[in-house]
């Protein structure tokens, strides 16, 4: 939808100066900013003066197309020969302006007949004006008609010439400004780039000393365990020796401390074992060994070896039944020391009560299907905040228990890890004062890139 708002008659030099001077008084009464203001002049002056010059006048129309938010000042040239299509270059090299007010505009379209050419531009209206009334533009266009491109001339084309000069001088100074602010800009950007280089550089560095540090770590822990392991077992063989009275009889406070002895071996034993694993699986020693077994074999074998654990005839340890569970294809000891440590936990945080070990597979596409272990008891439990910690290394939950259930908080922290080597993940669902229960998930069949052979799976079936 078009509303027309200006003709001026190209016919004269001065008219192409009024064509310029109606251009930015009709953009600046639209709202336009002054740089684009001069732009829209410009733009018209050139089309304007090629129109005069080489097709011997034409028509200049303005224009308002468009309805808001998206209006645009248009402007159409009429009544030109081929000069404006491009194909005419005069010995002057006239003709080349059209290229620039091409720039200076949002639409630009040429359009060559048998009767002329025709130059149409427009630039849209800025979003932040406000929409001009109907009234408003008529008393814009009145007072531009009113104005006669012919009275003062001389004057006119003096004025305009200084304008032009002032809008040059303007967009030199705001050119100068915006160099000025890219200079600046760029010694920001490149002073940033420094530091980014220099905090990547310290980053690398930090990066490699915890890399040094978890090395010596792994080595420390590596090189302790297997130092702690002969001093701990001849300890175990020589407790050992007088439980069994082969030096001599033993008497009863003897035998009670004896066996003190021996207890407390063999827990600095398990602890070391925790700490050789975590070090192993932190340098990525150890090795996966999937084999095909049972859930029944797995079940019958942490039955008899946790059985002697039971100190206590307030506690039961019950084994769910295996019935309807598929064959397993994982590491069978890695699967059965994660479920023997959260056994052994509950064993030794539950006062009275049960504690039961179970299984629920969950089937899925073909080697997608995943099985969950659960050791659940009626322990003292452990609060919501404190089940995230439990699984990190060195970390104990304080509780009232603490004083006679000694531990390192290694055992979860490497149950977890073990899980993750087994493709699975180990979670926990408690409450304080109502018990906890841990689960392991982890996938039926290990992935692995060694495909078994084909009677191996066939011996595989449930």
């Amino acid at each position: 939808m078009n509303k027309p708002l200006l003709r001026i008659r190209l016919e004269t030099a001065q008219d192409v100066v009024a064509a310029r001077r109606r251009a930015r008084e009709l953009a600046a009464g639209l709202g336009f900013s002054p740089l684009d203001q001069t732009r829209i002049a410009s733009a018209v002056s050139e089309i304007a003066r090629n129109a005069f010059e080489y097709a011997g006048g034409g028509e200049v129309a303005f224009a308002l197309e468009g309805e808001r938010p998206r209006e645009a000042l248009a402007v159409q040239v009429r009544d030109l020969e081929a000069v404006l299509d491009g194909t005419y270059r005069s010995p002057g090299g006239m003709g080349l302006g059209i290229t620039g007010s091409r720039r200076l505009m949002d639409r630009f379209e040429i359009h060559s007949s048998a009767r002329g050419t025709t130059v149409t531009m427009a630039r849209d209206l800025p979003h932040e004006r406000s929409e001009a009334s109907g009234p408003e533009l008529e008393r814009i266009v009145r007072e531009l008609a009113a104005r006669s491109p012919q009275e003062g001339a001389h004057g006119d084309s003096l004025e305009e010439l200084q304008q032009q000069n002032r809008e040059l001088v303007t967009a030199l100074d705001e050119l100068r400004e915006r160099q000025e602010e890219l200079s600046r800009l760029t010694q920001e950007l490149e002073a940033t780039n420094r530091g980014v280089v220099a905090l990547y550089a310290e980053l690398d560095e930090r990066a490699e000393e915890l890399r040094r540090a978890d090395m010596m770590k792994t080595r420390f822990l590596s090189n302790m365990s297997h130092e702690l392991r002969t001093p701990l077992s001849s300890i175990r063989a020589l407790a050992n020796l007088l439980l069994n009275r082969l030096d001599g009889d033993l008497s009863v406070e003897q035998e009670r401390q004896v066996k003190l002895i021996l207890s407390s071996a063999e827990s600095l034993g398990e602890t070391v074992n925790d700490l050789l694993d975590l070090a192993k699986i932190e340098a990525g020693k150890t090795e996966v060994v999937p084999a095909w077994f049972a859930a029944a074999d797995l079940f019958a074998a942490l039955r008899t070896m946790l059985a002697p654990l039971l100190d206590t005839p307030d506690v039961t340890l019950e084994f769910g039944s295996t019935a309807g569970l598929p064959q397993l294809y994982t590491d069978e000891p890695k699967l059965t020391q994660i479920l023997r440590n959260f056994v052994s936990n509950a064993l030794k945080y539950t006062e009275r009560g049960q504690i039961r070990v179970g299984a629920q597979c969950m089937p899925g596409d073909g080697d997608e299907a995943r099985i969950t272990f659960f050791v659940a008891d009626t322990g003292i439990g452990i609060a919501p905040e404190h089940h995230q910690i439990i699984f990190e290394e060195f970390s104990q939950v304080q509780n009232r228990l603490q004083q006679r259930v000694k531990g390192t908080g290694l055992g979860l922290p490497l149950c977890r890890k073990l899980a993750a080597l087994l493709g699975g993940e180990v979670g926990v669902e408690s409450e304080p004062g109502v018990g906890s229960t841990f689960r392991l998930n982890v996938p039926v069949r290990l992935a692995t890139s060694i495909e078994d052979e084909p009677e191996t799976l066939g011996n595989a079936s449930p």
